[in-house]
């Protein structure tokens, strides 16, 4: 197996080599390319997206507040091919039995940590059960974000096996004092709430974000509510060095009803998830980098109620936990001669919890009964090459070396070539490894624990192509990939009892593609597929997945409707398979009346669709929203 990896990755590496002896430039003339977009998922430092072999999709600000959404997953869902995430209902995703919010990318699923969510590059995951907590995610706080499809291990370590989800947070450019405010209120007795404010002065800037929201939600028992906050200080030193500092806090309370075949009675969540940064960062013509010290934390307590029609009772416990992550990340790029950029870092990460039952009737009213207190440590060391020969090719290779304090060493490699081709055209291939250590819960957590766990790898192979033309105004692109991924943990039967080992196989192949025009300046449109082939089906990650949309701005006009086709999702795997196709159909629009005052609305699931993506959870039909927005 080993052997046929390293085939494959020397054939992917070869492959375009060929292919550029045998094609040749005969214009004469030397190509000169504007800047393109630029990253940091990916890089670290500030990159034009052409010289990187992997993927990453940009969802910018326009579009995340065009949707008046005040999550973000739902965004994502639709704008970025490959990527799904589950819902319950019209807002909120609780954690826990029941829950939503699980990302999945080309078949890889966030919920049992395989995909990782960065805010500003710092990890964010439940430092007991590594996954990412859905609901802390909001508009609010984006100035964007970039998908990067597939693993990212050798910048981000463990949980980065297939892919990372990074929000760049929202900052203040121009001196002067800039203030937003939105309200919304529509179905279901749903609200949602933000406001914020920002501030530049000389070298001093502020962001500051508040907000509120809550539903009744379409079934009973389903209500949400959810409190935010974000604050974030910056201050330059110089032209050259800044300081920045934030915090982002959120609590939420949800509830669970149960499917619609086992309703639960008494099953909430009250959740409060926080985090904050402080970091230095330089950036010269030749070098940037920067020193970051991140934290962040949760407080957890879960009743999971009980089934009345299955003669349960209710529980006399409740279940608590307190996590953290916290880590010191360095790293610094620089280039050592034309056309080169080197990159090395360091990280170190700290993660864990306890977590305890707390006794609420019986014979043991008030006491508290340990489940478990564990902390474990990773440490790394990485390093990014990245060359450019001429205008028409950019090569990169990078290395990650991981130590876990109880599971041990793993080294990580990566290599990719960029073709730039003549009339705006790129070619990418790419070969990478990702990797996931196993989890706290995985290895110490109730009857399936294994402490003898190993670490899950992947290798995934990719290869796209993409062009821009007309000024620009056209744009497309197409994917292939091909992952194939041992090691991971499953559930077996060992000596007669059940417990997680590392015998799990995925071997995943698919199509990615997205193309978007515009006809002017006032209209636009935008469409993404992908197409997911698995030898062995995984819950919430589609077979196929199709999105095309429309935009018109003018004047103080602002519409947009969107079109989403979903088939082959899996609610469930094993036995009793269950699969889900329906079509979606979103409508937005806002007006501005002043440069201060705007009205919008929206409708969603206008098809009055019957669907669900939980299974036992049917998602509700038509839904409408309508608010107004304040800027001064």
């Amino acid at each position: 197996m080993r052997k046929k990896k390293i085939l494959i990755a020397c054939a992917v590496c070869a492959l375009p080599m060929s292919l550029l002896m045998a094609q040749t430039d005969t214009t004469g003339v030397s190509r000169n390319y504007a800047l393109d977009e630029v990253v940091v998922t990916g890089t670290r430092n500030e990159t034009d997206i052409r010289h990187l072999p992997m993927t990453v999709s940009v969802i910018g600000k326009g579009q995340i507040e065009r949707t008046y959404s005040p999550s973000l997953l739902p965004i994502l869902s639709e704008q970025v091919p490959g990527l799904f995430t589950t819902q319950r209902g019209i807002m909120g995703f609780g954690v826990s039995d029941g829950s939503a919010g699980s990302i999945s990318l080309r078949g890889m699923s966030g919920g049992s940590g395989r995909l990782m969510v960065l805010i500003d590059g710092h990890p964010q995951y439940m430092g007991l059960f590594g996954h990412p907590i859905s609901d802390a995610y909001q508009s609010f706080m984006a100035e964007r974000v970039e998908v990067l499809r597939g693993p990212a291990s050798v910048l981000y370590g463990s949980n980065a096996m297939g892919g990372v989800v990074n929000i760049v947070t929202r900052k203040m450019r121009e001196d002067g004092v800039k203030t937003h405010a939105n309200v919304g209120y529509g179905s279901y007795n749903t609200l949602q709430t933000e406001v914020t404010n920002r501030v530049r002065k000389g070298r001093f800037s502020s962001v500051v974000s508040g907000s509120y929201n809550r539903t009744d939600g379409h079934r009973a028992d389903l209500d949400f509510e959810q409190y935010g906050g974000y604050v974030k200080l910056g201050y330059d030193l110089s032209d050259a060095w800044n300081l920045h500092a934030d915090v982002n806090v959120t609590h939420f309370n949800a509830a669970n009803p149960g499917s619609v075949e086992a309703p639960l009675v008494d099953a909430f969540q009250r959740v409060t998830r926080g985090m904050t940064s402080f970091a230095v960062a330089n950036r010269y013509d030749r070098t940037s980098g920067a020193l970051s010290f991140f934290y962040n934390w949760g407080r957890h307590k879960v009743d999971d109620g009980y089934i009345p029609s299955a003669g349960e009772t209710p529980l006399d416990y409740r279940f608590n936990s307190r996590d953290d992550m916290m880590g010191l990340s360095w790293y610094q790029s620089a280039q050592l001669f034309t056309g080169n950029r080197l990159t090395v870092g360091v990280d170190w990460y700290r993660f864990g919890g306890e977590a305890w039952n707390r006794y609420i009737a019986g014979e043991r009213n008030g006491e508290r009964s340990d489940i478990i207190d564990e902390t474990q440590d990773e440490v790394a060391g990485y390093v990014d090459f990245r060359q450019s020969i001429g205008s028409w090719l950019t090569f990169d290779a990078g290395l990650r070396v991981d130590h876990h304090s109880h599971v041990g060493t793993e080294w990580v490699p990566q290599a990719g070539l960029s073709f730039h081709l003549p009339k705006a055209a790129e070619v990418k291939l790419s070969a990478s490894k990702g990797f996931r250590y196993p989890l706290i819960r995985e290895m110490f957590m109730w009857g399936v624990a294994n402490p003898d766990l190993e670490a899950e790898r992947l290798w995934n192979y990719e290869l796209s192509y993409s062009q821009k033309l007309m000024d620009g105004r056209l744009s497309y692109g197409i994917n292939l990939f091909y992952i194939d991924a041992d090691n991971l943990i499953t559930v077996d039967m060992v000596d007669g009892r059940a417990m997680n080992v590392n015998t799990g196989k995925a071997e995943n192949t698919g199509v990615e593609a997205q193309v978007a025009y515009r006809f002017n300046e006032a209209w636009s449109v935008d469409a993404n597929y992908s197409y997911l082939h698995m030898k062995n089906p995984i819950v919430a990650a589609p077979e196929h997945k199709f999105y095309v949309g429309a935009v018109y701005t003018k004047g103080g006009w602002s519409l947009s409707s969107g079109i989403q086709y979903v088939a082959g999702l899996y609610t469930a795997v094993g036995e009793n398979p269950q699969t889900e196709d329906f079509v979606l159909w979103n409508v937005r629009g806002a007006y501005r009346f002043t440069d201060w005052l705007g009205v919008w609305v929206k409708g969603e699931n206008l098809l009055a669709q019957r669907y669900e993506i939980n299974a036992g959870f049917p998602m509700p039909k038509a839904t409408f929203m309508g608010g107004i927005s304040i800027d001064f």
